[in-house]
């Protein structure tokens, strides 16, 4: 039996590896939701037994750290928190700059707007090649000795470059997009965390909401909704794919689980340092993620669903060309 609900380390605490992703609520899938709907979900997160959660100073252009503000920091002892500097956005135009001022700065903003005066971790969001790696990581460590942050990490980073940051100054987390059907870590990520003791989050666990098994017509998107711009979800690929979906629901249903909580145990599943942080709006689906963390489910179904859903079956590329062309992670061939 796969039994995933053991605490993992992440930094110098012990969390559930189940954790809130925190960008729904601003961004992304379509309209942002109601902000005292955002503060109850958030609020209702850390009653239902939450410990982690992760933001960004570029969701909702800080929105998402202001409603953690009014949510949760008055409780501030009972979770891990993490936050993301490194892509900077003017308009709807947005850049990466991973300099060491930029990165100083873009973190005591996000003190002021999380009400806080530490951060447990900060990741660099994409990789910035007009910088060198020791400069960033250097600023970094710098924030760390100031007692500002209690560790860094770095988002959609080659094996490669985390093991050059890692000789730096040893890093706490790697965060990458993991689920079923996007598995670019296993071409190096996931073994070089494991290898250096580095926690491994994924983000995007549940394949953008479509391993929820709830998304039918993936014409109807809204038109603020980012996945209209991902290839599986275009005409071209949603049909091949929504019927490998409903095949897998059919796995999950049998095993007694949701789709989305085998999804969440496959990903669990796939080492020791492995956590996840699906997001969402809804409270229902908030608490169906964290069950994932808390049950137990033969060895062979989670196999069958890594069998059954991944990067050779699934149709279409993870992003467009474009979008790619900015990610430092390998690629399958």
């Amino acid at each position: 039996m796969i039994v995933p609900h053991t605490p993992r380390r992440l930094g110098p605490r012990l969390v559930n590896p189940v954790g809130l992703g925190c960008m729904n609520v601003c961004w992304a899938y379509g309209d942002a939701i109601d902000r005292d709907a955002a503060v109850a979900l958030f609020r209702g997160a850390l009653d239902a037994g939450y410990d982690h959660f992760d933001t960004a100073n570029i969701y909702g252009q800080g929105r998402s750290e202001e409603i953690l503000r009014d949510a949760v920091m008055d409780r501030r002892g009972e979770f891990y928190l993490a936050t993301k500097t490194g892509i900077v956005a003017t308009g709807p135009d947005r850049a990466i700059d991973c300099r060491p001022e930029a990165i100083t700065a873009s973190i005591d903003k996000s003190l002021v707007r999380l009400g806080t005066d530490f951060v447990d971790l900060v990741y660099m969001h994409r990789f910035d090649p007009t910088v060198p790696i020791a400069d960033s990581v250097g600023a970094m460590a710098r924030l760390v000795e100031a007692g500002k942050i209690g560790g860094y990490g770095v988002s959609e980073w080659s094996a490669a470059h985390i093991r050059e940051a890692h000789a730096v100054f040893p890093m706490t987390a790697v965060q990458h997009e993991y689920s079923l059907w996007t598995r670019n870590v296993e071409l190096g990520v996931l073994q070089t965390t494991a290898e250096l003791g580095i926690a491994m989050v994924a983000f995007s666990p549940v394949g953008r909401g479509a391993l929820c098994a709830t998304l039918g017509d993936a014409s109807g998107l809204m038109d603020k909704d980012l996945r209209r711009t991902m290839p599986r979800f275009t005409a071209d690929h949603w049909p091949h794919n929504r019927a490998l979906i409903e095949r897998f629901e059919a796995l999950a249903l049998s095993a007694g689980v949701t789709a989305a909580q085998l999804a969440l145990m496959w990903a669990m599943a796939q080492g020791e340092h492995v956590h996840v942080i699906p997001g969402t709006t809804s409270p229902a689906h908030m608490a169906e993620n964290l069950g994932a963390s808390a049950i137990d489910v033969p060895a062979d179904v989670i196999a069958a669903a890594g069998e059954l859903i991944n990067h050779a079956s699934v149709s279409g590329p993870r992003y467009n060309a474009a979008t790619q062309a900015a990610i430092d992670t390998e690629e399958f061939a």
